[in-house]
């Protein structure tokens, strides 16, 4: 995950951004390395190190005269719509017998997919 939000060191006052890195071994033997959700960055060297210091590089140009910031924004939405008919069923005088009718459907489906397993691992098995 890439941390777009600057931490401040406290002792030094300056700022750190941490990158998630893929690095990968490329085929004619050299390496390469890219940031995630950067796709535009990225580098390659001969070593593992060397890519990296590369791409270190080219983030520090590109953050010389930028700057990270953290944009909220408020949810369009302020209502959940499922709060509508959250609990509307409470006070149904049939709400408990129709939660045993589920539990009783969720324990015959679990003991079918039981059974259909053990009839799976019988056949493997015998071959």
């Amino acid at each position: 995950m890439i941390n777009f939000s600057p931490s401040t060191n406290s002792d030094t006052n300056t700022s750190k951004l941490s990158y998630s890195v893929l690095v990968k071994n490329e085929q004619d033997g050299r390496f390469s390395a890219v940031v995630l959700g950067l796709s535009d960055c990225k580098s390659s060297g001969k070593t593992e190190n060397e890519a990296l210091e590369n791409l270190q590089q080219l983030l520090r140009k590109r953050l010389k005269n930028s700057k990270i910031v953290t944009l909220e924004i408020d949810s369009p939405q302020t209502d959940n719509p499922w709060m509508k008919v959250a609990g509307m069923y409470k006070d149904n005088p049939l709400f408990d017998e129709v939660l045993a009718e589920i539990e009783a459907e969720h324990r015959q489906v679990d003991a079918e997919m039981e059974e259909y397993y053990r009839q799976i691992d019988a056949e493997s098995e015998v071959k």
